[in-house]
């Protein structure tokens, strides 16, 4: 954990050139010519009392500069993914502030990947994401024993790609202790056991009970045992309001996701109320008998078959229809209950009205279907497959059968044939403005996986998608899950310049850096 941090720390600062931060200075350069490595970074001294840098590498432009910050200053995320990434990025001065554990493990495992794109020399790019790919794969909650060895050999083969690029000063004993952490996991089990990200916040509520700063523990510990006295007699008492304890998960999104009840058009109910049929398992028998009809009629008069079906049935003496293809052969209420916000299955939804308004991104979802795939428009021989959708959720209803209630997203999706593509370093990338078919809008709440869109830095109108996990409580029901952070790319980039010794360490689009010689005189202090 506090590896990732100062390895995070190492790599932006260096990147950006923060002071007191990066690795790189009027030393490193005097070190690399002392050990005879890469003369022509060699410092220059100029009139005056400033010392050229020539731009290395993996120097960044300001331009460039400017271009990282952004993209991270742009970033949304979801409700509980990391802190506002925005508060950390100082556009004036172009750098990173104030950056805690878990922020420096945000950037490792997703963000940073993403904002360098299109910065970078491609070799020197390629080695930071190779990086970042390492430590996602350390994190993940589910380790394969027999990949061990594989991880150690990619992280040893990183961190050669690593001494070719960056200046000697950059490894320091945190990012030596990287080459040690598979043989870590190996004995002493997954990283996500022992880290102490719930410790480092646990330790700010303890501070907060500090009243009096002569008597901390005091404090901290009356204010503890009145808490726990609190909450302990509130589990005793029914309806009760607590005072001064936090709320649960599950309240907290109750109290947030407010409702209100709206008509709908009846084409749209009939095409949400045709999705519930076709993806419910009590019709499925009525689906089957009725393939090369539906095939022909699709969706335009289904429903009004199954309603008279199932009257025909009901008709009838001896019936084994149920209460609940009953109701579901009923249309739903023309009036609908539209959420503004939503949890289920350990995920926090909103539309993407609700998020133009907001600092997190809660409506970007992903929902894996089985689809119709042909060759050509005269194909006869139709294959089904399963295919990820991407899109965005611009209403969250809840349709109403009288006796359940069935949560539906109308989304608007992203086609797959032209708006869905895969980079060569195994991003996925969007184009949200083209749309895919506008009468194919519904999924159930329960079969959507939340993901974030963060715009391509290189420009243009692709989005990066970035998966998450659950993090909070379903209505009801704890999420007991054990998902990871899941990657940031589809695979691993290349390592085919391991052997290449052309590498060109200056950089000539890119401009030097100079540094002011420091004549602060420090006097010492007489003693009295």
């Amino acid at each position: 954990m506090h590896i990732e941090k100062n390895v995070c720390e190492s790599l932006i600062g260096t990147l950006l050139n923060i002071p007191g931060k990066t690795k790189d200075g009027e030393n490193a350069r005097l070190d690399m010519v002392a050990m005879g490595i890469r003369e022509s970074l060699k410092p220059v001294s100029e009139e005056g009392k400033r010392t050229f840098l020539p731009a290395a590498c993996y120097t960044l432009s300001r331009s460039e500069k400017k271009q990282f910050c952004s993209t991270l200053a742009g970033v949304k995320v979801p409700t509980g993914y990391s802190s506002n990434i925005k508060s950390l990025v100082q556009m004036k001065d172009l750098k990173l502030i104030n950056l805690k554990s878990h922020d420096c493990h945000t950037l490792m495992q997703q963000l940073l990947p993403v904002a360098i794109r299109g910065v970078l020399p491609k070799e020197v790019r390629n080695t930071i994401i190779r990086l970042c790919y390492f430590f996602n794969s350390i994190c993940s909650k589910i380790i394969d024993p027999s990949k061990l060895q594989q991880l150690q050999d990619e992280v040893v083969v990183t961190l050669c790609l690593l001494e070719k690029y960056f200046p000697p000063a950059f490894f320091d004993v945190m990012v030596h202790l990287t080459v040690h952490l598979p043989r870590e996991i190996k004995f002493c089990g997954p990283v996500w056991l022992r880290w102490m990200y719930s410790m480092e916040r646990y330790m700010k509520i303890l501070k907060g009970y500090v009243r009096n700063r002569h008597r901390p523990e005091g404090c901290i510990i009356e204010c503890y045992i009145a808490e726990e006295a609190v909450e302990f007699c509130s589990k005793y008492l029914a309806n009760a309001r607590t005072i001064g304890v936090p709320k649960g998960i599950e309240e907290r999104i109750e109290s947030r996701s407010g409702f209100k009840v709206i008509p709908i058009d009846y084409k749209t109910l009939c095409e949400a109320h045709y999705y519930v049929l076709q993806n419910t398992t009590v019709v499925d028998p009525y689906m089957s008998k009725n393939e090369k009809w539906l095939q022909a009629e699709h969706k335009r008069s289904f429903s009004s078959w199954f309603k008279r079906k199932i009257e025909t049935e009901l008709a009838r003496p001896e019936n084994t229809i149920s209460q609940q293809i009953r109701w579901l052969a009923h249309e739903p209420n023309r009036e609908v209950l539209s959420h503004s916000g939503y949890g289920i299955g350990g995920y926090y939804y909103n539309t993407s009205d609700h998020d133009s308004r907001s600092t997190t991104q809660n409506s970007g979802v992903m929902v894996e279907a089985e689809s119709l795939h042909m060759s050509t428009a005269k194909d006869k021989n139709l294959i089904y497959a399963n295919m990820l959708y991407y899109g965005v959720i611009e209403d969250i209803w809840e349709l109403n059968y009288t006796q359940f209630k069935i949560p539906v997203f109308r989304c608007k999706w992203v086609d797959n044939k032209g708006g869905v593509k895969v980079d060569e370093n195994g991003f996925t990338l969007v184009d949200l403005n083209k749309e895919g078919d506008p009468n194919d809008q519904f999924i159930f709440a329960s079969q959507a996986k939340q993901v974030f869109y963060v715009n391509d830095p290189n420009g243009g109108r692709w989005s990066v998608v970035l998966t998450t996990k659950p993090k909070l409580y379903d209505r009801g029901d704890v999420c007991d899950n054990i998902e990871e952070t899941p990657s940031f790319s589809r695979g691993l980039p290349e390592s085919d310049d391991i052997d290449n010794e052309d590498v060109a360490y200056v950089r000539e689009d890119c401009e030097g850096i100079y540094v002011e010689e420091d004549t602060t005189i420090r006097k010492k202090r007489k003693r009295t």
